[in-house]
């Protein structure tokens, strides 16, 4: 028998059979070790984490080089404020909401339209697609409005941004559309804990708020990205708390109802304010202004 016949008749065969049989040994390795969904999800969470808590030591400290650079020096805004002549302390406010309103007037026409802004649109009834241009626009806008005295908190901005490079993170790996939704509540959990040095509260925030699901499986990933992200914010700023509370010790069962009592005031004023902000908002969009000039007046 000659060679050619012989390898098609014998080596051929054999030779086929051995590349099937490692084929499908490989098969069942791959779908051995394969990770679970839960497990890709703690993973993508735990690096969502880590990026939440570097957006909130990068905001920070950003925004200290804007109030040396704009105020003369960094701090507390309260403590520049009593620091500065008096005409000042309307003046930088003012002009900081100028360029904060120019950031976005201009700013949005160069990121152009890519989709909703609104983090809980994208999750809620989106794919979890978060434009990044935009949000990178409105992040500036609302650093320049913190940095020179504005009366708005900058845990909107980090959670935001936080939820914002998430999506990117999610859309670069090319996850499905219901990973992106919980990534994007991850970053909104990261970026709250990391702001607050408060991960419990991170976690129960995009739970309720975002996601309005507190099932284990979307929880747990939550929960971890909260944890990290307060953890690296940690490793910049300390186990200080952001606010110090005097202690208070509960001693007598007649101080109860007055808990009751303060507790619906609370919720009554907190109402009332909400109310107030969007008689607000409804009498700035009646002045029909651009952007910048509204940001300059509130």
């Amino acid at each position: 028998m000659r060679w050619p016949a012989l390898l098609q008749t014998r080596a051929l065969p054999w030779l086929q059979e051995l590349c099937a049989r490692r084929w499908r040994q490989l098969l069942e390795w791959r779908g051995r070790w394969q990770p679970r969904e839960d497990t890709i999800h703690l993973a993508l969470a735990a690096g969502v984490g880590i990026v939440g808590g570097l957006c909130n030591a990068a905001f920070y400290f950003t925004n200290q080089s804007l109030k040396l650079l704009f105020l003369g020096r960094p701090g507390d805004p309260a403590d520049i404020a009593a620091w500065l002549n008096p005409w000042l302390r309307f003046a930088v406010p003012a002009l900081g909401g100028l360029a904060a309103g120019l950031v976005l007037h201009w700013g949005l026409r160069f990121a152009g339209r890519g989709g909703s802004t609104n983090l809980l649109e994208v999750v809620v009834a989106g794919d979890g697609r978060l434009p990044f241009r935009a949000n990178l626009v409105k992040t500036l806008s609302s650093l320049l409005s913190v940095a020179t005295g504005a009366s708005v908190g900058r845990e909107g901005p980090i959670v935001q941004l936080s939820a914002t490079l998430a999506s990117k993170g999610g859309q670069w790996v090319q996850a499905p559309p219901y990973r992106l939704r919980l990534l994007v509540a991850c970053g909104a959990a990261a970026g709250l804990a990391a702001a607050y040095n408060a991960p419990i509260a991170g976690a129960v925030f995009a739970a309720q708020i975002v996601l309005g699901n507190f099932a284990m499986n979307l929880f747990a990933p939550l929960v971890c990205a909260s944890v990290i992200a307060a953890v690296v914010s940690r490793s910049f700023f300390g186990l200080e708390p952001l606010y110090r509370v005097p202690g208070f010790e509960f001693t007598r069962v007649a101080q109860l109802p007055w808990f009751l009592v303060l507790g619906a005031l609370a919720g009554g004023l907190g109402a009332a304010f909400l109310r107030l902000l969007q008689r607000c908002e409804e009498g700035f969009r009646r002045l029909q202004q651009p952007v910048f000039v509204l940001l300059m007046l509130a």
